[in-house]
């Protein structure tokens, strides 16, 4: 199907089973077509924002469902011509409404699926390094308070996160080191008021407070999701060995695992620039919806292009999304999402690739999905997974 032939009530369709995991695979063909186009791909980006759905849920949460529908639906049958000729933002408030009664977002169908496991993951602490270099493991289950070499409190912990205040003076920059193992995440109030998510085998080094006149400066090992408290006297930096990221406040996704091939940042809101510690004037100034790559094997080149960045955040609510990837760079995600050790005997699966959706599943059912759609095997010994 071209794209020119989609109606608007099609592609809202499209929208709603590519959020709910319910799209087959020639549907999700017609929806990578259609997405090829950068105003369609804004488009869906605002649809599916998480944060514009809640908001309209709020609202529209004593509403019928049964009653929306019937509503729309006669608006599209009495309509027809008029629909025909709707554009884009028409799109938008329709695919709005269809996220709205089906609740995208919350409810997932994942029929097949047990909730049975019988696969044990390895459980590891997070662990926070203080400047003095005293190491302190935290409870996630717990509370507990963070204290600076004089014993003021400085932050405090409840959970699985930290926030840090602002109250405390200081003249000189004193950094913590927050370490997330595979199979956790975690999150971080700065003193600035900066959000930090941290994926799976993430570290941060980060100051406990800021210091006014100087760049505010943290350094990333691994994945996190930045939402960057706006101050423009003091941009915000991230370091992550071989690319820097500096902005005044804004949303974006840093992904630099040592052992992945490329760094990538994926910008959700404002702007970013990127750039390399060895060329900082040579820098690329990245737009929202577009994703900033930096090539390990090119040093120095920076590309971008855009993307569906929820597809990149989708690991802050636990969710695991592949689209277009290598089964080789799914069995890494896999590995640091689930805290396991895979190894892959068929090789010729490794550059192969696939597309599917997971949301909080054991990792034996993902494998099965895998096994019952594509036939691929596998066996599990002493917790360890092997790809036959």
């Amino acid at each position: 199907m071209e794209q020119k032939e989609l109606s608007e009530f099609k592609i809202a369709e499209l929208i709603y089973k590519s959020v709910a995991k319910i799209i087959s695979p020639a549907e999700q063909a017609i929806l990578d077509q259609w997405l090829k186009n950068e105003t369609n791909l804004a488009l869906y980006n605002k649809i599916i924002d998480k944060k514009n759905i809640q908001n309209k849920l709020a609202i529209y949460k004593q509403i019928e469902t049964e009653r929306i529908y019937k509503n729309l639906e006669g608006k599209m049958a009495t309509n027809d011509k008029k629909v025909k000729k709707l554009k884009h933002f028409k799109v938008l408030k329709y695919a709005a409404v269809l996220l709205l009664f089906l609740g995208v977002g919350y409810l997932y169908q994942t029929g097949y699926f047990s909730k049975e496991t019988q696969f044990v993951v390895p459980d590891e602490s997070i662990t926070l390094q203080l400047e003095n270099g005293d190491v302190k493991i935290i409870n996630e289950d717990g509370t507990s308070e963070v204290f600076d070499a004089k014993g003021n409190v400085i932050g405090s912990q409840s959970g699985t996160k930290i926030v840090y205040g602002n109250t405390i003076a200081g003249e000189k920059l004193v950094y913590n080191t927050l370490t997330v193992p595979y199979g956790k995440r975690f999150e971080i109030n700065l003193s600035d008021g900066t959000k930090v998510h941290l994926n799976a085998g993430t570290s941060l080094k980060y100051p406990v407070k800021f210091i006014s006149g100087k760049t505010r400066q943290v350094f990333l090992k691994g994945e996190a999701f930045f939402d960057v408290a706006k101050d423009e006297k003091h941009p915000f930096v991230v370091n992550a060995n071989q690319l820097n990221v500096e902005v005044l406040g804004t949303q974006f996704n840093f992904s630099s695992y040592p052992e992945d091939v490329e760094t990538d940042v994926v910008l959700v809101e404002g702007s970013v620039n990127l750039y390399t510690p060895s060329d900082k004037n040579n820098h690329v100034l990245l737009k929202p919806g577009f994703k900033g790559s930096y090539s390990k094997s090119a040093a120095g080149q920076i590309s971008t292009k855009p993307v569906i960045t929820s597809i990149y955040t989708s690991w802050i609510d636990g969710e695991l999304v592949f689209r277009n990837i290598t089964f080789g760079n799914i069995l890494k995600k896999m590995e640091r999402h689930y805290n396991v050790e895979i190894i892959n005997r068929n090789t010729q699966l490794t550059n192969e690739k696939f597309n599917a959706s997971f949301r909080n599943e054991p990792i034996e059912k993902i494998l099965e999905y895998f096994k019952i759609t594509y036939g691929i095997d596998y066996s599990i010994n002493n917790n360890k997974i092997i790809i036959n």
